[in-house]
């Protein structure tokens, strides 16, 4: 279902895919858009590994609007059993409006993907930049209940809003009560990372010499 990397040499480990995702500050979500068009966005997010949070929440009655399906065969629109959304590769969550274009990207179609440039160093002599980038692929759901709603808004405020727990756990409670809260998670199917060429010498040149 997933390309393989073609430039096996840069391609980095899942584990560093992980490092990436837990410290960056912004990604771009790509999305199934209108008339055929792509659609992406930038947005703020949490990375949660595996293994390290309550994982994908599901719906009110226990499964999950899968959209056009997954690698596991689910139908078109269809749903799946609780707790078959667990991903071996962690879930990326954020929050937006209710209504909008996302919503209804997401609607239409829950497949995604997730890009994050986490370092982009410019060398004008060659030409080039000094980068490391992950792209993720997964299914984008609706979190769903109060717990699960305010579990999510406050891993969002507790990474860039650390510090002001009072402020940001009270707003969390406002939007929750009056029900203009919206949340979702990417639950991870698939993801690869690759590094520059002149990072990667860089990396080889200091192991060489350390």
């Amino acid at each position: 279902m997933f390309r393989e990397m073609r430039r096996k040499a840069q391609q980095i480990s899942k584990e560093e895919c992980m490092e990436i995702l837990l410290n960056a500050k912004t990604g771009v979500l790509g999305l199934h858009g209108e008339d055929g068009y792509p659609y992406t966005v930038p947005v703020n997010f949490v990375y949660t590994p595996p293994g390290t949070g309550n994982g994908p929440v599901s719906d009110s009655d226990g499964s999950a609007d899968r959209g056009n399906g997954s690698e596991s065969g689910e139908k078109k629109n269809g749903s799946a059993p609780a707790g078959d959304r667990n991903s071996l590769l962690g879930t990326i969550g954020f929050h937006c409006a209710k209504t909008g274009h996302k919503i209804d990207a997401i609607r239409a179609d829950n497949r995604v993907s997730f890009t994050v440039i986490d370092r982009d160093e410019v060398m004008p002599k060659e030409r080039t930049t000094k980068y490391r980038s992950v792209i993720a692929f997964g299914r984008a759901e609706f979190v769903e209940g109060d717990e699960n709603l305010r579990r999510a808004a406050n891993a969002l405020g507790a990474k860039y809003s650390s510090g002001y727990e009072d402020l940001y756990m009270a707003e969390t409670e406002d939007t929750i009560r009056r029900k203009t809260l919206c949340c979702v998670e990417i639950t991870i199917d698939h993801m690869t990372g690759k590094i520059g060429k002149e990072l990667m010498l860089e990396r080889k040149n200091k192991h060489e010499n350390d």
